[in-house]
Formats: C-alpha cells, sequence, structure tokens
C-alpha cells in the first residue's frame, strides 16, 4: 500500500510541474519571448493543452469571466496541494 501512496504523490507532483509550466509558457508567449512557429515550443504548448485543458474546463465552467484573467490554474494548484495534504495526513492508511 505504501507503493499506492507514492505513485499518487508521483502523480500530483507530476500535475503540479504541468501547470507550473503551461502557466509560465502561457506568460512568455503573450511577452513575445517564446514563438508558437518554433516546432518544439508550438509541440510542447500544444501536449500541456491536451494535457490540462480537461481539468480546467470544468473549473471554467464554474468561474464567472474575469476580463482576460484565467483562474483556473491557481484554483487546479490549490486542488492539487489541498490533494497532496488529505493523502499526507492520512498516509497512515497506506501502511
Amino acid at each position: 500500500m505504501q507503493s499506492l501512496f507514492q505513485i499518487l504523490m508521483l502523480l500530483l507532483d507530476v500535475v503540479w510541474f504541468f501547470i507550473i509550466a503551461h502557466v509560465i509558457m502561457s506568460w512568455l508567449i503573450n511577452f513575445q519571448v517564446l514563438n508558437l512557429h518554433q516546432q518544439f515550443v508550438a509541440q510542447v504548448w500544444h501536449m500541456l493543452n491536451r494535457i490540462l485543458e480537461p481539468i480546467y474546463q470544468p473549473i471554467r465552467r464554474i468561474l464567472p469571466p474575469m476580463s482576460g484573467i484565467d483562474l483556473a490554474p491557481l484554483i487546479t494548484l490549490v486542488a492539487v496541494y489541498a490533494l497532496r495534504i488529505v493523502l499526507v495526513n492520512n498516509a497512515a492508511v497506506f501502511y
């Protein structure tokens, strides 16, 4: 059962990393530091969008429009962190 706990924590860490990378890339693309015409940048951007959009869409449906500010990544990060707290506090179940 300890393996299950470690796998869940690893998956949450990967999701956390993907969200942070997506947010940073979106800033760099908006400030024209990165260019989507570069093949590698476009591939990474589209991969991150394919992975994260199914997570963001339900959150975006609930949130009211914020005039250009997307709070879905922030709420997703808070949810991932909350899941980590719940798992760590209930780690005794996995041992």
